[in-house]
């Protein structure tokens, strides 16, 4: 009898135990209006998309009223554009060199090297045409192709302009060809780490090239610049080169490229006066169109709340009104929706009437997919002959043969002329291999130092209240007591009980309109004490029975488990058509993070106006009415950064801080080639202002740092 009891206490013990470790803890649900709690990010944003795309249209109405006014138009958008990716260096000397040439039919390759900058090298190939000197030039920019500048489409449409008497440079970007930023120098790969189903172009390159334009990306969004002015950069290089060229008509420029080389030109022929036409392929859309199809692209292609300010892609074009241009596309292009070209097409025809030339902007749009096609090759070098040559042209690619070519040539004459190992221009096959040579990381690096050294004597300089609103306009949120800054909206959804406490179901609507789930803790007799509890996994992983919420709630805390955007219920789970190559690298919310960005917003800065609503619930007496005798903060992970802004700006509200896992700075993402999970934790502009150890400095010796993380440590388990 003894041993029935006894075995039937601990098989109730064990089904008690089971049953709390089973609690429901779920707060938010699916709904057919909001969808699923993972999409709920995605959407608030892409909603806050639509209206900036609605404002912008009814401003573009108003400003095409007169020639005037769309060059005021102009004029604001291009100052947007050369501030926000931070400027342009200064030039310096090219020490230009020919390092080779190559016969072709038709046509010789010169093998060239150029310095855009001390240390940093750009290689490209010139095709030259077999006519006498002096040609027009046309600079082709290639797209995100591992082997750069000698992938087959580039070369053939450089041989096709260059047989029309055309002559054609194409390079290599910064993160392809022989210009790979991150070198694995043992040479242990023989595949990409983040694409494996793809071979290595060089045995010493990592990451694949649109990895590499991300991951340059976070340093540079840390410094208030953009990676793409490094690619504006060397195009607008390769034009200096050009034009000191004799044999090259120095009012004769034109750039065309595709899909990524399309982004280039785009940037390319908005700020350089110096191209006389241009033909960007397979990206122009609308912002809008691309985010709710495919979604954001590499970081190169996304600037700084371009959507907030009225700058969508249309301005690239209108940014040069009423220079020749040539819109290429594919009518089947899953990357660029047609639709949204269409779309963006029409507005710069509005554009461009209004100066008169309407005929100067036009698009071709063949039924086929993305790419570089035949029948893009064959437009644009009509569209060049006939602004950079001034005569009317027949371009056909087979038809352009002379007869005494054999049928194995004909069959052949879709093929490239040339190997990648043919083009190359650099002894080992990497300019990181030049003795000497920078990357974009050391320039970074380079810049964060002199940041560094500007901003510290600011900072002192500042009392509390100044340091306070320097750190809000930074992050991009309002101050507190601004009207449009409501009173947080909690609502109690459910309530679950255990032993000694009580579990209450919260959900708190964020300032985007994304709804936040809590769980808090409240002791049968509660002492006054309160803990807000930020972890970067959710809500849920220290809230078992057992864990580390329980022990703080057996002490008599009340301990608020809070999400914040993006994390734990609201986490992004990737679907099909909105992968991006590298995401292992940059987490799965990377499209959320880069539709903020376009947006002019930042993980950190919503996650702290997230934190900061729990923080005033909590103020306000939370669950029990009762104001608190006082509060701590404890942050975990990606909720790190977050919580120590919401510390910092809220003096006096936290008796302590413990943070757990965080970077030890910012500058450790920009000196760091290779980090994982950094995309939520950048800020653009954040290192001319201030950096974490500067907030940390604020709070004191209130402010516990334990298990301090790197920017290159993958995330680990909670």
């Amino acid at each position: 009898m003894r041993f029935c009891c006894v075995f039937g206490l601990i098989v109730a013990t064990l089904i008690a135990a089971i049953g709390r470790a089973d609690d429901d803890l779920t707060v938010l649900k699916a709904s057919p209006e909001a969808g699923p709690p993972d999409q709920l990010l995605e959407r608030a944003l892409l909603a806050e998309v639509r209206r900036c795309d609605q404002r912008r249209r009814e401003a573009l109405d108003k400003a095409i009223v007169s020639e005037a006014a769309c060059r005021d138009w102009q004029r604001r958008r291009r100052d947007y554009f050369l501030e926000v990716i931070g400027g342009l260096p200064e030039r310096t000397p090219l020490n230009a060199q020919i390092v080779g040439v190559l016969p072709g039919r038709g046509y010789r390759v010169e093998k060239i090297m150029l310095e855009t900058r001390p240390g940093f090298h750009l290689t490209a190939n010139f095709y030259l045409p077999d006519a006498p000197p002096p040609w027009p030039a046309v600079l082709v920019a290639c797209g995100h192709s591992h082997d750069g500048k000698a992938v087959g489409q580039y070369q053939l449409v450089c041989r096709l302009l260059a047989r029309h008497g055309l002559a054609a440079i194409c390079y290599d970007p910064i993160g392809q060809g022989e210009r790979y930023q991150i070198l694995d120098p043992q040479g242990r790969r023989t595949v990409f780490e983040d694409g494996p189903h793809v071979a290595t172009p060089h045995p010493h390159a990592r990451l694949l090239c649109t990895t590499e334009h991300t991951m340059m990306a976070l340093g540079c969004t840390l410094l208030g610049t953009n990676v793409a002015q490094y690619r504006i950069w060397d195009g607008m290089r390769v034009v200096d080169y050009l034009q000191s060229r004799p044999d090259v008509i120095a009012d004769k420029i034109g750039c065309t490229g595709n899909s990524g080389g399309g982004t280039e030109t785009a940037y390319l022929m908005a700020l350089d006066d110096r191209i006389v036409a241009a033909a960007p392929g397979c990206f122009l859309t609308t912002l809008r169109k691309l985010l709710e199809t495919k979604g954001p692209q590499d970081g190169e292609q996304n600037l700084f709340g371009q959507l907030a300010v009225d700058f969508d892609e249309a301005d690239y074009c209108i940014l040069r009104a009423p220079r020749p241009t040539l819109i290429c596309a594919g009518t089947r292009d899953a990357t660029f929706h047609f639709d949204g070209t269409w779309d963006l097409f029409r507005d710069v025809k509005r554009f461009y009437s209004r100066f008169g030339h309407a005929d100067a902007v036009d698009i071709v749009a063949p039924d086929a997919p993305h790419g570089f096609t035949l029948q893009l090759r064959e437009a644009v070098t009509r569209f060049m002959a006939r602004h950079l040559l001034g005569k009317e042209v027949v371009v056909r690619e087979i038809e352009t043969l002379p007869d005494r070519f054999t049928d194995d040539e004909l069959r052949a004459f879709s093929m490239p002329d040339f190997t990648a190992e043919q083009l190359q221009c650099t002894p080992d096959g990497q300019v990181l291999l030049l003795s000497g040579e920078r990357s974009v990381f050391e320039l970074n690096s380079e810049m964060a130092e002199r940041l560094k050294a500007d901003r510290s004597s600011t900072w002192r300089g500042l009392d509390a209240v100044a340091k306070a609103k320097l750190i809000r306009r930074t992050i991009g949120i309002p101050d507190v007591d601004r009207p449009e800054v409501a009173e947080p909206r909690v609502t109690l959804v459910g309530e679950t009980a255990r032993d000694d406490y009580v579990v209450r179901k919260l959900s708190l609507t964020s300032a985007l309109g994304v709804p936040l789930p809590a769980l808090e803790f409240v002791p049968r007799k509660p002492d006054g004490r309160v803990v807000l509890y930020l972890h970067g996994a959710g809500m849920k992983p220290d809230a078992a029975p057992g864990g580390p919420i329980e022990s703080l709630v057996g002490t008599g805390r009340i301990v608020l488990a809070a999400e914040l955007s993006g994390i734990g219920e609201t986490e992004t789970v990737p679907r099909r058509g909105r992968t991006h190559y590298g995401a292992g690298r940059f987490g799965p919310d990377l499209p959320e993070v880069m539709t903020a960005y376009l947006l002019g917003r930042s993980h950190v800065g919503m996650r702290t106006e997230d934190a900061t609503a729990w923080l005033r619930y909590l103020q306000r007496g939370g669950g029990t009415g009762e104001p608190p005798k006082e509060i701590e903060l404890i942050a975990v992970g990606e909720a790190a950064i977050p919580a120590l802004h919401t510390a910092a700006l809220a003096p006096g509200a936290f008796r302590s801080v413990s943070v757990r896992r965080m970077i030890p700075s910012w500058e450790a993402i920009v000196r760091t080639p290779e980090t994982y999970d950094q995309a939520t934790n950048v800020v653009h502009g954040a290192l001319r202002h201030y950096d974490l150890p500067d907030l940390a400095a604020m709070l004191g010796d209130r402010i516990s740092i334990t298990e301090s993380a790197g920017a290159a440590d993958r995330a680990t388990a909670p």
